[in-house]
């Protein structure tokens, strides 16, 4: 029998840099040890961003 116990070679990462619109260039997201989201930006910012750049399937789904 073959021993098939062998450690499997992890990838490696690779240090590239992401691309990131200007606009939310310095915008950090974390979750805390209560678990709450904490964020660089306003909930209001972020609210205005993602109405001006994604559309709503269910607003879409509504009008027709």
């Amino acid at each position: 029998m073959k021993n098939n116990n062998k450690k499997k070679k992890q990838p490696e990462t690779e240090s590239k840099s992401i691309k990131v619109r200007e606009s939310i260039h310095d915008f950090d997201i974390q979750i805390n040890s209560f678990g709450e989201i904490v964020s660089s930006y306003d909930v209001d910012k972020i609210n205005e961003f993602l109405n001006e750049n994604v559309q709503d399937k269910k607003i879409n789904k509504q009008e027709k």
